[in-house]
């Protein structure tokens, strides 16, 4: 067979005969990567058909029974709809260090218990395995370890063994023979997940892979592969941090909308049931420029700590630094409140901040980093027992927001007093004996502050 060298971008898959700085497919910038395929000699059959009818009216097939396991770690559970569907195959992803590999260590040992687990790596030693192993305390567990980066070897050894669960650390460092193009590349990576997947699609394993990010923070790989796994985990979090995240962005068997919270210690992954509580744990009181949202996130409300400064610049062009929210919210909450308050923050360095490395994409964040800006600008501290939430317009309205109910229980199971929301938003009755304050405007909000200086 013939080889070549092609440019494949990694967001569509377009083809190119040579480099090109933006993909004249779908657009994006750098996207283009190098691969040696091999081109099969003209006139070589690649199908025969052999007469056999394949296809199945949809009314004649009956529902399989699908069954999910549960992996003993609870948030990890929620996050997957219940556990991991028979057949199923999930990808991982997430920066270096982070916990991936621990996390999956952890969920081998508690699934080994019934199932027969196989955790394969490209990356470490078995006596590297062993010993986070023995620092986790699972050294005595009952699931099988494979150090090979060879993708038939390890065909070979799922077909021995059989197991129920295959885990693949990481799907950068195997190599398929039959490609000659470099383990991580593009062609690897497709080649490599299409036989794992086939196999598990056929004989019921389910598998997870281990996939590394790039510098933009995407998976690493073609996009394709995205699509041929059936949930896509995502971890999120900073490694100086000691809270994690786990987030789905796809889940063709639950939903995208729940998270898992974790809090990394010497001796693992250890769920955090009650993440509000340890995100307020250390709470500064009476300080200017901090007020609390409660976000919903999935079938859970979750309170997160916004921490706001606004301090003048020395700079010609002053500085914005977002952590936690998305930077051009910010952007455009500070031009609502130059444009219907008058506060000039032209002038000012502004930083915003979500304590435990959060990211919240929730509009209802709008009002609180609102008011925590207004309060870092004034210098004035916003009540301790205070909590808010609420969209904010462009003219300077509140808008509505969903599931207000669950919103003011958790505010007041965590002992939060007065609630500032949206005035459509207020509830017929009483919650709990909460102060329910509406404002139907980000400047009927700011009458908080004149109460708290009375």
């Amino acid at each position: 067979m013939k080889t070549k060298s092609v440019y494949v971008c990694s967001e569509c898959g377009y083809r190119s005969a040579k480099w090109l700085g933006k993909c004249t497919s779908c657009g994006e910038w750098n996207t283009f990567n190098e691969e040696i395929i091999e081109e099969k000699a003209k006139g070589a059959r690649t199908y025969t058909d052999d007469g056999i009818i394949r296809s199945e009216k949809i009314g004649d097939l009956g529902m399989p029974d699908y069954i999910r396991v549960r992996t003993g770690v609870g948030e990890l559970d929620r996050v997957l709809g219940g556990g991991f569907v028979t057949g199923s195959v999930v990808l991982a992803a997430g920066e270096p260090g982070i916990g991936k590999s621990t996390l999956l260590m952890q969920i081998s040992a508690s699934v080994g218990k019934e199932y027969k687990v196989l955790y394969v790596s490209g990356e470490e030693s078995k006596w590297q395995l062993k010993y986070r192993a023995k620092r986790l305390g699972l050294d005595s567990s009952d699931f099988y370890i494979l150090t090979e980066t060879n993708m038939g070897r390890i065909m070979s050894e799922i077909e021995k063994i059989g197991p129920d669960f295959l885990i693949l650390d990481s799907i950068q460092t195997v190599y398929d023979e039959a490609s000659s193009s470099t383990p991580g590349s593009m062609t690897q990576v497709r080649e490599s997940s299409a036989r794992i997947i086939n196999h598990a699609k056929n004989c019921g394993m389910t598998v997870i892979i281990v996939g590394h990010v790039n510098k933009e923070g995407g998976i690493a790989g073609p996009k394709v592969l995205e699509h041929m796994v059936d949930a896509v985990l995502y971890f999120e979090g900073e490694r100086r941090e000691s809270f994690r995240i786990i987030r789905a962005i796809k889940n063709r068997y639950g939903s995208t909308g729940e998270i898992g919270v974790f809090s990394m210690t010497d001796k693992g992954l250890e769920e955090v049931e009650n993440p509000s509580e340890m995100l307020l744990s250390s709470r500064p009181e009476g300080v200017s420029g901090n007020c609390p949202a409660c976000v919903i996130e999935g079938t859970r409300p979750i309170i997160a700590e916004i921490q706001a400064l606004s301090a003048k610049s020395f700079l010609q062009a002053p500085k914005r630094v977002s952590n936690g929210i998305e930077y051009n919210r910010l952007c455009l909450i500070l031009a609502v409140l130059e444009k219907r308050l008058g506060l000039r923050f032209s002038g000012d360095d502004v930083y915003l901040n979500v304590i435990g490395g959060l990211s919240l994409d929730d509009p209802s964040c709008d009002l609180p980093v609102a008011l925590a800006l207004i309060s870092s600008k004034n210098d004035r501290p916003i009540d301790d027992k205070l909590i808010a939430f609420g969209e904010i317009g462009l003219s300077g309205e509140l808008r509505l927001v969903g599931d207000v109910e669950r919103r003011i229980k958790e505010a007041v199971r965590l002992g939060f007093t007065t609630v500032v929301m949206p005035k459509g938003n207020m509830p017929k009755a009483s919650v709990n004996g909460a102060q329910i304050i509406g404002a139907g405007s980000i400047y009927e909000a700011l009458k908080i502050f004149r109460q708290s200086s009375e």
